[in-house]
C-alpha cells in the first residue's frame, strides 16, 4: 500500500482536514537529568523516561490534529542503554500515520554527555494517539502525506503495526472469555 496525495482543496471540500506533512508536526525537547529523576544507582527511572517520551509524542499529535489529543496506547518501547545524572536527553518525536481519528507517533530519545561531548541512543517507542474534542468525542486527523524514503518506510510499518495491535486486542478479547483455568495463569490453591 502506497501513499496516495490528496491536495487540500479536495480534502476541504470532502469535509476532512487538510492532509499535512510529517516536518509540519515533528516535536523535540530536552531535559536535564536530576537526582530526583533517577534510581538508586543514579539511572533515569523507566516511568520518568516514559512521561517524556508521552509529553513528547503528545506535541506531536496535537500539532498533527490540532485538536486535544489523548495517549490510547504505548505499543512497543525499548530501553537501550542507561541514562544517568548530569546527561541531557534529547527526544524526538514524529507522526507515523494518521488513520480516521488516531495516530501512531514515533519517539527516539538521545542521552548527551555534554562533558565529553557524547551521544548514544537510548530508547525507542511507539505510541497511540487518539483525537478529542472538549468533550471526549473522537475527531478526524488529518491525513498525513510522508514525503522521503524514510517516512514512507515508517508509514508503511505503522500500518502493520496496526494489524498487529487490533489482531492481539482481538486475541485478549477472546482469552477474556475463556472458562475458569484454560488460561495463561493457572488458578492460585
Amino acid at each position: 500500500m502506497t501513499a496516495t496525495h490528496v491536495t487540500p482543496a479536495a480534502s476541504a471540500a470532502q469535509g476532512k482536514p487538510a492532509p499535512r506533512s510529517v516536518s509540519e508536526s515533528q516535536s523535540e525537547m530536552t531535559e536535564v537529568i536530576l537526582p530526583n529523576d533517577t534510581n538508586t544507582l543514579g539511572n533515569l527511572l523507566g516511568g520518568r523516561l516514559m512521561h517524556f517520551i508521552d509529553l513528547v509524542g503528545a506535541m506531536a499529535a496535537y500539532r498533527h490534529s490540532r485538536t486535544h489529543v489523548v495517549t490510547a496506547a504505548m505499543d512497543h518501547i525499548d530501553f537501550i542503554q542507561p541514562v544517568h545524572v548530569g546527561d541531557l536527553l534529547i527526544l524526538k518525536s514524529s507522526v507515523n500515520r494518521a488513520f480516521s481519528t488516531s495516530m501512531e507517533v514515533g519517539v527516539k530519545v538521545w542521552a548527551e554527555n555534554t562533558m565529553v561531548g557524547e551521544y548514544r541512543h537510548v530508547a525507542s517507542a511507539y505510541l497511540v494517539f487518539v483525537a478529542i474534542d472538549q468533550h471526549g468525542n473522537r475527531v478526524r486527523v488529518p491525513a498525513l502525506l510522508p514525503e522521503t524514503p524514510d517516512e514512507h518506510r515508517r508509514y508503511e510499518g505503522a500500518q502493520r503495526r496496526r494489524e498487529h495491535r487490533e489482531a492481539e486486542s482481538e486475541r485478549r478479547q477472546v482469552a477474556k472469555l475463556a472458562p475458569a483455568g484454560h488460561g495463561s495463569v493457572r488458578p492460585g490453591r
